[in-house]
């Protein structure tokens, strides 16, 4: 057996390939898992892809291939055993227990990276809250290990006091930090109300990890947010103002990155966050046009957008990285998807076209409606300040308890004013 390093963990990845998946698309998806990996701070060793028909049961690889791993990973000096799938409690004890060393799964291991990279308060009690969802009903039987195992990866943020207390506690935790991200909600609510007071409209930037969101983010607004190639470095929004090139002012969203298999527990943790998102103007899908597996990422960021609400909001799709492609993959690209930008956001190519493409976007999304409140109607008078936050009002004449308004609404938007009030749409009513 090989010394084990006193720096970094050495880790073993273990991926499975079941029958209805390729080698190809098996491969890949362990390389994604080193990249993780090495966000969380730890040195592959050893890389592991066995093929059966499905998983077992109580060991997920079956009991033969289990020994074999152990015996690698004893000559490998490996110190933690990742599997790139999520495992059960039951096979999270089990693995455990044959290997006599720490396992996690992905999305232990995609929880330990957020704990690792979260700053802000904020940041900081969405992870913590994911964690103890995951970790709730895995306690059982987790102490021992818990304690023979000590830190390092997978055991960052709640900590292992808080991992070996018991259910009761767990659970009052879990409920004081779903109260304390409620009022991180309210707060981004009101600020979201506050911008469309102002009738600036947002732009939010979402794609898979690493797509080059925050170094366009950086390119657009001069800001100085950390960007790097590493796996989820945002993960604290930041907004920011950018002047259009018609001089009209915008706020833009830079959101935490995408990745397939997001932990839902992660999801529903950063609900908060990702309603920016789903309350935006806009969204600009950032994809990394040089990556190869372009395809399963967008499609990934779209199960995510769906889940968190937000596939109602109009969107432009942006092929990032081109200066990594030749003259011809680009051509390429722009046949295929005539709709979507193609920019370089660490040269500015492109970044031109796409605000003057925003611009547009943003003005062909109104729609011109006029409005008849009933203000007797407590429903109906609220609506009148929903109108003048969300819409741009041209004109208001009132008669009694009537009042009629002239104004420009997103058009998203005017199905859910029309249920409350008599909106109607005005011919010609794109605003140009």
């Amino acid at each position: 057996m090989l010394p084990r390093s006193t720096g970094a963990e050495r880790a073993a990845l273990v991926g499975l390939m079941t029958g209805t998946t390729r080698r190809l698309d098996a491969e890949r998806s362990l390389e994604e898992l080193e990249g993780l990996a090495d966000a969380a701070g730890a040195v592959v060793a050893l890389r592991v892809l066995q093929e059966r028909p499905k998983p077992d049961s109580a060991t997920f690889l079956g009991s033969g291939k289990v020994e074999l791993l152990r015996v690698a990973a004893d000559e490998a000096g490996v110190d933690v055993i990742i599997f790139d799938n999520e495992l059960s409690p039951a096979q999270l004890r089990e693995l455990g227990k044959r290997l006599d060393r720490k396992v996690i799964d992905r999305t232990q291991l995609i929880l330990d990276i957020f704990a690792k990279r979260a700053r802000t308060r904020e940041g900081k009690l969405q992870v913590e809250l994911a964690q103890l969802k995951y970790l709730l009903p895995r306690l059982v039987g987790m102490g021992a290990e818990l304690s023979r195992l000590g830190g390092g990866i997978g055991t960052r943020g709640p900590g292992e006091t808080k991992l070996e207390a018991d259910r009761r506690r767990i659970r009052e935790r879990i409920h004081a930090l779903e109260e304390a991200i409620d009022t991180v909600r309210r707060r981004r609510g009101q600020l979201r109300d506050r911008r469309h007071k102002a009738d600036v409209p947002t732009v939010a930037l979402v794609g898979y990890t690493n797509a080059g969101k925050t170094t366009l983010f950086n390119r657009l607004t001069k800001a100085g947010a950390e960007a790097s190639d590493a796996l989820f470095v945002t993960l604290d929004p930041l907004v920011r103002q950018v002047m259009l090139p018609d001089r009209r002012p915008l706020f833009l969203s830079d959101t935490v990155g995408f990745i397939d298999r997001l932990p839902h527990t992660l999801v529903a943790a950063f609900r908060a966050t990702l309603e920016e998102t789903a309350d935006a103007d806009l969204v600009l899908h950032v994809i990394d046009a040089s990556n190869p597996e372009r395809e399963r990422h967008a499609a990934a960021v779209n199960r995510v957008l769906e889940e968190v609400g937000a596939t109602s909001v109009p969107r432009i799709e942006v092929y990032n990285k081109i200066d990594r492609l030749s003259a011809d993959e680009r051509r390429r690209l722009a046949e295929a998807d005539p709709s979507a930008l193609l920019i370089s956001a660490a040269t500015g190519q492109g970044c031109t076209d796409l605000l003057t493409a925003v611009a547009s976007r943003l003005a062909l999304d109104q729609q011109r409606v006029s409005v008849v409140i009933d203000m007797r109607d407590p429903g109906q008078a609220a609506r009148l300040g929903w109108i003048y936050r969300h819409g741009r009002v041209h004109s208001q004449t009132s008669s009694g308890d009537r009042v009629e308004l002239e104004a420009d609404v997103p058009r998203r938007l005017v199905a859910q004013l029309s249920a409350d009030v008599a909106a109607v749409p005005r011919r010609g009513g794109r605003r140009a």
